[in-house]
């Protein structure tokens, strides 16, 4: 909401209650963006790595040496 919303601490501490926020959205808006971009043929660039590279692209990150988000080849590491 746009303006400010009042809770009693008191309620939520001794019902142990959680409030909680996101800024990129739950499930239902993921799966939304998900599908927006398949339908648009949006894609992300990305390094796929294989599980074994993965000590050498933690290196590279911190060595500022990386272009695109690594992203891990699982099902095929796996095998």
């Amino acid at each position: 909401p746009e303006k400010p919303v009042e809770l009693s601490t008191y309620s939520l501490i001794m019902g142990r209650k959680i409030v909680s926020g996101s800024a990129t959205g739950g499930l239902k808006e993921t799966q939304e963006m998900l599908d927006f971009a398949a339908e648009h043929g949006v894609t992300a660039d990305i390094e796929l790595i294989p599980i074994d590279y993965v000590n050498t692209a933690m290196d590279r990150v911190l060595k500022s040496d990386v272009r695109y988000r690594f992203v891990i080849d699982v099902a095929n590491s796996l095998k």
